[in-house]
């Protein structure tokens, strides 16, 4: 009896713990929140979102900002998901832990996902803006956050594509159908929510960064006309206006909140479409 009250006392313990930490974290974060949208309103109009930023960005909008932020994006996103999702599938599909190599490449990429992105910013700007003679442009700074984004993107789709239950495999090896036709209509199709999820993942740490876009993107803070051309994300305007430019406080709210939406859109478009595939694949 008096183990059994002990373990109620300590399973009771533990469960507010748990409350009580959830509640600090989402009660930071809603404060975090508030206070951006609070000032960010304050300065939000159709004018902001489509002018260009002028008297160093305390007047003006951030029309070229949105525009060069999302070719960016863009382009991490075109070169993360073909070359992210085939790492993904050879590592999940065929390769095995028994070999000294294979773990060495999901070794390898644990560690490169972890590495700060001030280093991968200087390496985006050794190799693609000096070496390969890109120089601050667009395209420069959207291959360097793929650069970013595809170790937590691979790994992530990898641990999805093998979370499929291995009888699908072996049933399907069993019907006769090929390794192909296997990933292609079976296995790929049931981990595209994981998937997805990866991808959200590498949005929103390249959405936010700063420190690699600086030595690659640029500062340039008109609008782009091709992607060789320099350009300002949104972070780096955000950074600029809170650090750099004094009186450019109101502004840098406005542009951190819609740094947010722009975020937030991603997420429910993602969500959205992940409802509807399984919805028209699996329930119609």
């Amino acid at each position: 009896m008096v183990n059994n009250k002990a373990l109620i006392f300590k399973n009771t313990l533990a469960h507010a713990f748990a409350w009580l930490s959830a509640i600090l974290i989402m009660g930071a974060f809603m404060l975090l929140i508030a206070d951006i949208v609070w000032h960010g309103t304050q300065q939000l109009s159709w004018a902001f979102l489509t002018q260009a930023p002028s008297n160093a960005g305390r007047e003006g909008g951030i029309g070229p900002i949105i525009v060069s932020t999302l070719l960016i994006l863009g382009i991490c996103i075109a070169t993360v998901l073909p070359l992210g999702l085939s790492a993904a599938i050879y590592l999940a599909e065929f390769t095995d832990d028994s070999k000294f190599h294979n773990r060495l490449i999901r070794r390898t990429l644990d560690i490169l996902a972890s590495v700060p992105s001030i280093v991968i910013g200087l390496f985006g700007n050794a190799f693609f803006s000096v070496t390969l003679g890109l120089g601050f442009s667009i395209l420069a700074g959207g291959l360097t956050l793929a650069c970013m984004v595809l170790p937590i993107f691979i790994r992530t789709a990898e641990d999805g594509i093998r979370a499929i239950p291995q009888s699908y495999r072996q049933n399907a090896i069993s019907l006769g159908l090929s390794k192909l036709t296997t990933l292609k209509h079976i296995i790929l199709p049931m981990a595209i929510p994981t998937i997805s999820i990866a991808l959200v993942l590498g949005v929103g740490r390249a959405l936010a960064e700063t420190a690699a876009l600086i030595f690659t993107s640029g500062y340039v803070d008109r609008m782009p006309e091709s992607i060789m051309d320099s350009g300002r994300a949104l972070s780096i305007h955000i950074y600029d206006l809170a650090m750099n430019v004094p009186g450019g406080n109101n502004n840098a709210y406005a542009s951190a909140l819609i740094l947010l939406l722009l975020l937030l859109s991603i997420n429910l478009f993602t969500h959205a479409i992940n409802r509807y595939y399984i919805k028209s694949k699996y329930q119609s």
